[in-house]
């Protein structure tokens, strides 16, 4: 498979900037792979496409002020830090810019030395390990200097920094949102909760993959970064349940159905509690163990993530519905419309 193979024409005005004022208004491309239609409607219609006994799985991670803006003592130079992933302790992984400027042992000082990163190693592609030094709690301390770390795509301010969270956020730790979530409200949850949808949450904090484009032109020779998941016992207890009944696993973007996928293929199509790290690559030949439908975002030509809604619903149809998308003028990426695959 080449990646020019997932490529789709976009033009820049479709990139939403900004969010809609309310988050479940916006647009719902349905598409059914067994029937082959597509259906335009807004997302809190998702609530027709779930059935009793289903379970709706979503990622509960939460995003970290994680964009830093710092000076070398040395020199006075400036120096952006984004953290991707806690690696042990006060270690982190980061990407830096200008990377150039930060050999080991390189000092960056953040709010006039309330929080002093050194590096420690240095990674390909910008990649800098660097362990932190501050008084206090480290969370405080980032939440203080930190800024949200909007992909590159976004050239608007945000001005309500939570609207980059979805609305079950709960676990510290990502460097991006899982942004298929940010279209529900308390409000349309309650609503599928009513209906006898089972929620489940789940965690994966979304790192460094998120923002590495697809470099290669074969797409078997790129490697994913890992990730970290977790699922509960009481969460795995209950996808079971709902497996026994006849229900199914519905998966709430991208990020869940890869930990759900994670899980299947390593305890043989079992759904277990587990933790761990994933770099799971799910392309068109994969075999889908677990999920049985998703919603998600409209996502970046040549990307891991059209290939992964490729797998599951087929390459054609997929490009397809994203040529439906932009001649309907659907907005696309983080806080863009979304489509329900099933």
């Amino acid at each position: 498979m080449n990646t020019n193979d997932f490529d789709f024409e976009l033009p820049e005005e479709l990139i939403a900037q900004t969010p809609l004022e309310n988050r479940s208004e916006s647009r719902l491309l349905v598409i059914d792979r067994e029937s082959g239609t597509m259906q335009d409607k807004h997302f809190y219609d998702i609530i027709d496409e779930l059935e009793p006994g289903d379970a709706l799985v979503m990622n509960n991670t939460r995003v970290l002020p994680a964009r830093l803006f710092g000076v070398k003592p040395d020199t006075g130079g400036h120096v952006e830090l984004l953290l991707l992933k806690n690696i042990e302790g006060d270690k982190w992984e980061t990407l830096a810019k200008p990377a150039k400027r930060l050999r080991v042992g390189s000092k960056v000082s953040f709010g006039d030395g309330r929080l002093v990163a050194t590096v420690t190693e240095e990674l390909e592609h910008g990649g800098r390990i660097v362990e932190f030094e501050y008084d206090g709690i480290f969370l405080e301390t980032l939440e203080s200097l930190g800024e949200m770390p909007l992909p590159p795509y976004i050239h608007e301010k945000l001005e309500d920094q939570e609207r980059y969270q979805t609305v079950y956020a709960k676990e510290n730790g990502s460097a991006a949102a899982p942004t298929a979530g940010l279209h529900f409200t308390p409000e349309l949850l309650k609503k599928i909760e009513d209906k006898g949808v089972n929620l489940v949450e789940l965690t994966l904090h979304v790192g460094l993959g998120t923002f590495r484009p697809v470099s290669v032109d074969n797409v078997d020779e790129h490697e994913m970064h890992s990730e970290f998941y977790q699922l509960s016992e009481d969460a795995a207890a209950k996808l079971n349940e709902v497996k026994a009944n006849g229900g199914r696993i519905v998966a709430v973007g991208t990020t869940s159905i890869r930990t759900l996928e994670t899980i299947g293929t390593k305890f043989n199509g079992e759904i277990k509690a587990d933790s761990g790290w994933t770099n799971i690559f799910i392309k068109p030949g994969y075999e889908f163990k677990v999920v049985d439908a998703f919603s998600t975002n409209f996502h970046l030509p040549k990307s891991t993530l059209v290939m992964l809604v490729s797998a599951f619903a087929g390459r054609d149809f997929v490009l397809d519905a994203y040529k439906h998308a932009v001649d309907e003028k659907y907005r696309f990426f983080s806080f863009g419309d979304a489509m329900f695959v099933k």
